[in-house]
């Protein structure tokens, strides 16, 4: 089973990297971009059939920081 974990900032959380990038796309000639807000994504492999919520347990005691972060999860098999 595998597993793909979406993690980003909660709105209203400054996100200094994706200003970095917003303005460097724009130095690229990139105009038509208006914002951009960067996060990350985790791959888990999983023996067996994991039960989305031990993944949930996965996301609030490690991959993300749930003050700060979203997270969504998506389960393939």
């Amino acid at each position: 089973m595998k597993a793909t974990v979406h993690i980003t900032l909660k709105k209203g959380v400054l996100d200094p990297q994706g200003k970095a990038i917003g303005h460097a796309l724009h130095d690229l000639g990139f105009d038509e971009v208006e914002g951009v807000r960067q996060g990350k994504v985790i791959e888990l492999d999983l023996s067996g059939d994991a039960a989305e919520g031990r993944i949930n347990e996965m996301c609030e005691k490690l991959l993300a920081n749930p003050v700060i972060e979203d997270y969504s999860i998506e389960v393939n098999s």
